[in-house]
């Protein structure tokens, strides 16, 4: 099917209206800055960090890697509905990588929690024994990329569930306790989780191993999330390292707007996939900036239709169902 080059012109003046609300000015990007601002220092004291949608909470990360680093590690990445197992094998600059991605069918994401973590650990003794590392007893980094209060750098504790989890008897638990329980239970395998740190940190961390200068990490899929670097004397009760200046902070800003910082921009697209999500009036900065925002323009697109409005100024009408979304 051919597809005609689209022109700003060719969109009806109706539909560039009802677009406009999407588009936000300097001074409107200026205004969630202040607000975003004022919600990291509200998480980085732990005597307001309640009153904070955005948590800030201390990953315990304070080194970024050198790029001397050498041997051989294992890592899960279990953030979405699928998950991945690698074998890293590191020498100074140089890296091998082997991983494989396992899916995390429907009704494990939001059956027990000892399901999940169990079939996390069958796929994990599956991948150790194909790479011949079963036994090796490897250091493993978890990548848990959901909403966790670290309280050291291996042990974790659930604060939610986002991007369609909804495990039972989790919240408030150590996943790296579940994790390394599910393992036990298999006697062809012998791993150490050596620590869990969100999927953030592990972007920060990686493109630092490249770029020395990388202090800031951003995830936008599924879900949406940031870290940085900061210094520890603005972290305040800091209990980690006070012999070393830095530590990365883990944002959570995904759930920016949960008290209301964001309704001024909000539009009625972003209320409609709110309301009809698993979590309404959760993690709505995520929602608002990750891929879910597609939705909003499958939700408009078919709005405007219903309102049997002209979208393109055609005289072949045809062409115009090229542009057609599924909704």
């Amino acid at each position: 099917m051919k597809i005609e080059e689209l022109r700003i012109q060719d969109i009806s003046p109706e539909v560039r209206n009802g677009c406009q609300e999407l588009n936000l000015s300097d001074s409107v990007l200026r205004q969630c800055m202040e607000k975003l601002r004022a919600q990291i220092d509200l998480g980085l004291n732990p005597s307001t960090r309640e009153q904070a949608s955005v948590k800030c909470y201390n990953t315990y990360v304070q080194d970024l890697p050198t790029g001397k680093e050498k041997g051989q590690f294992l890592a899960l990445d279990l953030g979405g509905t699928n998950f991945r197992v690698l074998l890293i094998t590191l020498n100074g600059r140089h890296f091998d990588m082997q991983s494989k991605i396992y899916v995390v069918p429907k009704e494990i994401m939001l059956g027990p929690g000892e399901v999940l973590f169990d079939h996390i650990a069958s796929c994990l003794e599956s991948f150790a024994l194909q790479h011949r590392v079963a036994k090796k007893n490897l250091p493993l980094g978890f990548t848990f990329s959901f909403p966790l209060n670290q309280v050291g750098l291996k042990s974790g504790i659930l604060t939610r569930w986002t991007k369609g989890f909804n495990c039972a008897n989790t919240v408030g638990e150590d996943v790296v306790q579940m994790l390394a329980k599910a393992l036990a239970k298999r006697d062809t395998i012998k791993i150490d989780v050596v620590a869990i740190l969100n999927d953030t940190t592990g972007t920060l961390m990686s493109c630092a191993w490249k770029n020395h200068n990388c202090k800031v990490g951003v995830i936008l899929g599924t879900g949406s999330n940031a870290c940085y670097v900061e210094k520890i004397k603005n972290v305040i009760g800091f209990d980690g390292d006070t012999s070393k200046p830095h530590v990365i902070i883990n944002t959570e800003w995904g759930a920016f707007g949960d008290h209301g910082e964001l309704d001024f921009i909000r539009t009625p697209y972003d209320k409609e996939i709110d309301k009809h999500s698993v979590n309404p009036g959760k993690q709505l900065h995520e929602k608002m900036i990750s891929d879910v925002p597609g939705r909003v323009g499958q939700t408009s697109h078919h709005q405007v239709h219903q309102r049997q409005s002209i979208i393109w100024r055609s005289n072949q009408p045809q062409t115009s169902r090229a542009m057609e979304l599924p909704h």
